[in-house]
């Protein structure tokens, strides 16, 4: 299928997951209570310290998957390579959970500082939260090799069915069945099951059949294995860059406010979302330009990509960055979440925005199966930010990891990216800040200050919610029409 049929299968899917997801939260706010929320955003976290564990294996088999649709290998060596793959993390994944159920007590007594929940509770949550990570992670695998065998209108529609599995058919569980934590996450187990089972399905169903027994060998592994290492490192270094500050925050502040945290950082999740469903469809196209030599295509493609990210990414950054108080009252409809949330909403909402921008180099050293550069600069950088994060966490809070999130961001963007240019697209690093991202980000922002001085916002939550669903438009057409790839598709559409 077409990049253009891909990319908006992807977003289909994962733009649905994502919003759903958030929409949804304030109603389990009502049923769980805020501080059992917090337990949710410890599993989110928890989530995100799993990746720990993936080593580069997903990386893996998602571009050897795209290399298959190439023809730069053949399907016995791709059935190979994902056998021995499936070995390796369903290993790993029941180490990880046992891991985390044995650990259950000590966390929830010694390091969360729950108020209201027991103890008990909360430590059989935690053992819930071990078992459904460990799922969700295998089933990641299975997402890999779909999205690089390019069936994303597939991989798209069952991520609607599963999230409103997740997300929507939780909330008559929590009304008639149960509202305590444990109910919460042992419906999420179950569907974290039926989840893997599907993928699993489907995978080998879109891999051509092959005669011989496949059995489990550890070479196909060792064929790939400077990709993983490289990329295993990469996702090491990502995990604790973006992990580090909800760990040390979850033991720092009581859950209550962990959950106002959570919130926020929910939220402004909202601008990598809505830019990360583009690696699904990028990543393969991009792999195959490469794999064929078509170094024209892949650059036109790049920078088509930069452009699409920053029209995405730019318009919900600003309204975060300049109204987080209204998005909040409008979404949660209670004064003290954004009382206790808004500046670290727009906080996280601007490390998000350039974190979005800073993941098209990742992708296309991800394509050019080299990413050592990155994986160094990463490693320098992470030197630097552990330290001052936990500084500015235990000194001030959840604002000062805020802070601290957009310094992790910013600085690298500005030192180390132009040295990936320089490797891997030479002379093109100016072009593409001054033409691909600047004009995005220069007039929606103007406007956006404009907006901030002038705008007068209504008392009742409705009424906030259309007026910041306008001003959101407003930015998304002011960068739409800033953008040349935007303006060159649609003069091509209307002739």
């Amino acid at each position: 299928m077409s990049i253009r049929v891909n990319l908006l299968a992807n977003y289909v899917g994962q733009l649905y997951s994502a919003l759903i997801g958030i929409l949804l939260v304030p109603l389990y706010v009502e049923y769980l209570g805020i501080e059992a929320y917090g337990l949710v955003g410890f599993y989110t976290a928890l989530q995100g310290w799993f990746m720990l564990l993936d080593a580069g294996l997903t990386p893996a088999i998602g571009r050897e998957a795209a290399r298959f649709n190439a023809g730069a290998i053949d399907v016995l060596r791709l059935r190979r390579l994902l056998r021995s793959l499936e070995g390796i993390v369903v290993v790993i994944g029941a180490i990880g959970a046992a891991t985390v159920a044995l650990g259950a007590s000590f966390v929830a007594n010694h390091w969360l500082s729950p108020e209201q929940l027991r103890p008990k509770d909360v430590a059989f949550a935690i053992t819930l939260m071990g078992a459904i990570v460990a799922l969700r992670w295998i089933s990641g695998l299975y997402r890999a090799a779909i999205g690089g065998l390019e069936h994303i209108v597939w991989l798209s529609g069952f991520s609607v069915l599963a999230s409103t599995a997740r997300f929507v058919l939780v909330i008559p569980v929590l009304h008639y069945v149960g509202s305590t934590p444990g109910h919460f996450f042992a419906y999420q187990l179950a569907v974290a099951v039926l989840e893997v089972m599907v993928l699993v399905g489907q995978t080998y169903r879109a891999l051509p059949p092959v005669r011989q027994r496949i059995r489990w060998e550890f070479q196909p592994v060792l064929d790939v294995l400077p990709f993983v290492l490289s990329s295993g490192l990469a996702s090491v270094v990502w995990v604790l860059v973006t992990q580090t500050d909800k760990f040390l925050l979850s033991g720092m502040i009581p859950l209550t406010q962990y959950a106002y945290f959570s919130m926020a950082v929910l939220i402004a999740s909202g601008v990598t979302l809505l830019t990360t469903p583009i690696s699904g469809a990028l990543v393969p196209r991009l792999t195959r330009l490469g794999a064929s030599g078509d170094s024209a295509g892949l650059t036109r493609l790049y920078r088509d990509a930069t452009q699409l990210a920053a029209v995405l990414a730019t318009p919900l950054v600003l309204v975060l960055a300049f109204f987080p108080e209204q998005v909040l009252l409008a979404w949660t409809g209670k004064p003290d979440a954004a009382t206790n949330a808004a500046s670290v909403l727009a906080l996280y909402g601007i490390g998000n925005g350039v974190l979005a921008l800073a993941a098209l180099p990742y992708y296309l050293q991800i394509a050019k199966g080299n990413l050592a550069l990155h994986t160094a600069g990463n490693v320098l950088f992470l030197l630097l930010y552990v330290p001052s994060l936990f500084f500015a966490a235990k000194h001030f809070g959840a604002i000062g990891a805020g802070y601290a999130w957009i310094a992790a961001n910013l600085l690298p963007f500005v030192t180390w990216l132009p040295l990936v240019h320089r490797r891997y697209l030479k002379g093109l690093h100016v072009d593409w800040m001054l033409r691909d991202i600047a004009p995005i980000l220069l007039f929606p922002a103007l406007l956006a200050v404009g907006l901030n001085w002038l705008l007068r916002w209504p008392s009742d939550t409705l009424s906030m919610a259309v007026c910041m669903l306008l001003l959101y438009t407003g930015l998304a057409i002011t960068a739409a029409a800033s953008s040349a790839t935007i303006r060159n598709w649609f003069r091509v559409r209307a002739w």
